[in-house]
């Protein structure tokens, strides 16, 4: 057997068109020298992806190697923690290219992720479906309980064995082969869906000739729209409305002009089932194929089946019954809601002597705003100037970290930045030792992917001595310049739900990077983010950050009261849009393989399964449609519905702070120990039964909803 070190520089031999000097100068190669090894942006060229990524597989296939055929006897350290050291450039190169594809894409980048989808899909598939390898965990797994182990580590050898299987490692040559064949294709697939959903928002942008049309937009969006147009090479005069990856855009709730309105929905909702050069429904179904057939692989009768058994949820069963119950009752809730806006629609168009007009899905957002106003009191103009970003990420997301567990946040301007919108905080515990770092990328532009997310840079872990790097990731519209960002009430909900991630994030305390952080079942991980949410309005938090932009005065008690008297406004469209999201992910996973539609048929297929299961209410559509339903086509396939699963745990959590007293740093020492510091290290739903002492219950959520259940189907 040849000795590691000779094994390892074999293996490592540069792959043919990198050169020595590229490599020698590639910051992926070593551990960045920044603090808490916070990436070498400044360093980082997009040619360093390729090379760092063929080198990272090398090393760690040599790694591989080495742990598979030792001699010696399978031990935790031989093989489980050696696996745990393992790939570290290839982890930090892909780690900064995924992050970046996502926050700050080109084409240059788009290119290393098409030419690598399958090389690193193969790369993991040689590791995971290596017979030696698995002999060894699985041998540590038979003996476990005998081997002396912390909890941690036993969970760690379950969880790498069930890894392994769910890979493919006890399927026979031939089916090992199919599923190589199957992981390449959907890795490219995968990557493909996202390059042309990112370039069809931006093709999809509405043009608009006049500002007469823009009728109430503020100044500020107006010059925006302006800027965004000359920008894109446009013609003094022009406007541009840039789009979001969701089915709603901000824009309709505030544009008078009702045409207008309707182009945007119409454009915003075509998106990737236009036929053209960017049309993804081939893409999603031939994913699908290829999913149903992976499940089929490994035992199970569809790819749902296969997702479930290793989420909390464990089976499509559970997961049908909980989105069947609130169904009904959300449509239901829904159409209340279109019929106020319907009388108002009416009475105004009366009083106008206009011809009268049904609610569609383009006008709900605007009526709504008007019914909002009209029951509570106030709309979203209103609030916005008491809305400024840096107030509420600062005065309000920040400070409710500090009340409830010590935390401090001091801004730091001397490490590099992959995009001149970013900033970075240190943050520091109650003690004063760093805790993590934190990077706020707050708003949209062209390059940067749709929706709301958190990513981790470096992630905690006591084996390798790491500290967390985590971002937050918004897309809130940027203002002129010198203009303030001035917040919707969803962007600021959204900017405290992200901050629990990040949150998830950085309380990580752990031995092992597997265990690290949000390493938890997907249908849990909104849950700690989703309870971050109850800050946003908890009075002291909220009077604390909702203070006029341009006076500094706080928002009047007034106003205050009809915030939170109208939490409960609109939920029925916020639900319904949801829900039928979440249906249509488990639907087209509920699909046995050889039975799934082609891409011709997928916009068909969506149509039969929002009919059966009772979304058909034209005025309200799901929140994401099929050909541009990120989620489901990356890390939430067939777990969509998780956001709801998770709410029902966030509700009852609400509910423990609430009994506790509240925002006191006693509650938030025990939800960080008990839960957030955990990771994946515990069992996820023991974790929340020892928090709230009891087991999960629906109430806290339909209460918090305004909605009654109908029926048990």
């Amino acid at each position: 057997m040849m000795k590691k070190s000779l094994l390892l520089a074999a293996a490592l031999a540069l792959p043919t068109g990198h050169t020595l000097a590229q490599s020698h100068e590639n910051p992926f190669l070593k551990p960045s020298p920044l603090a808490l090894h916070y990436p070498q942006f400044d360093k980082i060229q997009d040619t360093d992806f390729a090379p760092a990524l063929d080198q990272g597989m090398a090393e760690q296939l040599a790694e591989v190697k080495v742990i598979a055929e030792n001699p010696a006897a399978p031990s935790f350290d031989n093989t489980i923690v050696a696996l745990e050291k393992s790939g570290q450039v290839l982890s930090r190169a892909s780690t900064v290219l995924f992050s970046l594809l996502g926050a700050d894409s080109n084409p240059a980048r788009q290119k290393v992720q098409s030419d690598y989808a399958a090389k690193l899909a193969a790369h993991r598939d040689a590791i995971s479906l290596n017979d030696k390898l698995f002999a060894r965990i699985d041998s540590l797994y038979q003996q476990r309980d005998k081997l002396g182990l912390q909890p941690d580590a036993v969970r760690l050898i379950e969880r790498y064995r069930l890894n392994f299987v769910r890979a493919g490692a006890q399927l026979n040559a031939a089916q090992k082969e199919r599923m190589k064949a199957i992981n390449a294709e959907l890795a490219g697939l995968s990557a493909k869906f996202t390059t042309e959903v990112l370039a069809e928002v931006n093709d999809s942008a509405v043009v608009v000739d006049s500002k007469a049309e823009l009728a109430g937009f503020s100044d500020e969006q107006i010059a925006g729209a302006a800027a965004a147009a000359k920008a894109r090479g446009l013609p003094e005069g022009k406007y541009l409305i840039a789009l979001l990856n969701t089915t709603g855009q901000p824009p309709l709730a505030q544009l008078e002009n009702r045409a207008l309105r309707e182009r945007i929905f119409k454009a915003s909702i075509a998106r990737g089932s236009r036929g053209n050069a960017h049309d993804t429904t081939g893409i999603v179904a031939r994913t699908m194929a290829l999913r149903a057939e992976r499940a089929q692989l490994l035992g199970f009768a569809t790819y749902a089946d296969f997702a479930l058994s290793d989420q909390t949820a464990k089976n499509k069963e559970a997961v049908n019954k909980l989105l069947r119950q609130l169904a009904p009752a959300a449509v239901a809730t829904a159409r209340r809601e279109g019929a106020e806006m319907q009388k108002l629609i009416d009475a105004e168009q009366a009083a106008k002597k206009a011809p009268a007009f049904k609610l569609a899905a383009w006008d709900w957002a605007f009526y709504s705003e008007k019914v909002r106003a009209a029951k509570f009191g106030f709309d979203e103009s209103q609030l916005k100037p008491y809305l400024e970003l840096n107030n509420v990420l600062e005065n309000g997301v920040f400070y409710a970290a500090n009340q409830l567990y010590g935390l401090t946040f001091k801004r730091r301007t001397d490490l590099p930045l992959y995009h001149p919108d970013i900033k970075v905080y240190d943050v520091f515990n109650a003690d004063g030792t760093q805790l993590a770092i934190f990077i706020a990328d707050m708003y949209a532009r062209p390059s940067k992917r749709g929706g709301a997310w958190m990513n981790a840079y470096v992630s905690q872990s006591a084996l390798l001595g790491e500290l967390p790097v985590v971002a937050n990731h918004l897309n809130i519209p940027k203002p002129p310049e010198g203009k303030p960002t001035l917040l919707t009430w969803d962007e600021v909900n959204t900017a405290f739900h992200e901050f629990g991630h990040a949150l998830h994030g950085m309380f990580s305390n752990v031995r092992y990077p597997s265990q690290a952080g949000t390493a938890v079942p997907r249908d849990y991980v909104e849950y700690p983010s989703q309870v971050n949410e109850m800050w946003a309005t908890w009075p002291q938090v909220l009077s604390h950050y909702a203070k006029h932009y341009q006076t500094g005065e706080a928002m009047p008690q007034a106003l205050l009261d009809k915030v939170m008297a109208g939490k409960k406004f609109n939920q029925g469209f916020m639900t319904t849009e949801y829900l039928s999201a979440s249906m249509l992910d488990q639907r087209w996973h509920q699909i046995a393989a050889g039975q799934v539609p082609t891409g011709e048929q997928a916009m068909a297929f969506e149509a039969k399964v929002l009919k059966e299961e009772g979304y058909d209410y034209e005025a309200v559509w799901p929140r994401y449609r099929t050909p541009y339903f990120s989620h489901v086509m990356s890390g939430y396939a067939a777990g969509y519905y998780g956001y709801i699963w998770a709410e029902v745990l966030d509700a009852d959590t609400v509910e423990w702070f609430k009994s506790q007293g509240g925002l006191k740093r006693a509650n938030g020492d025990t939800f960080r120990a008990k839960l957030l510091s955990r990771g994946g290290s515990e069992d996820a739903m023991e974790m929340f039964g020892k928090l709230v002492g009891h087991e999960p219950d629906i109430a806290p959520l339909l209460e918090r909803r305004g909605m009654v259940l109908t029926n048990n189907k």
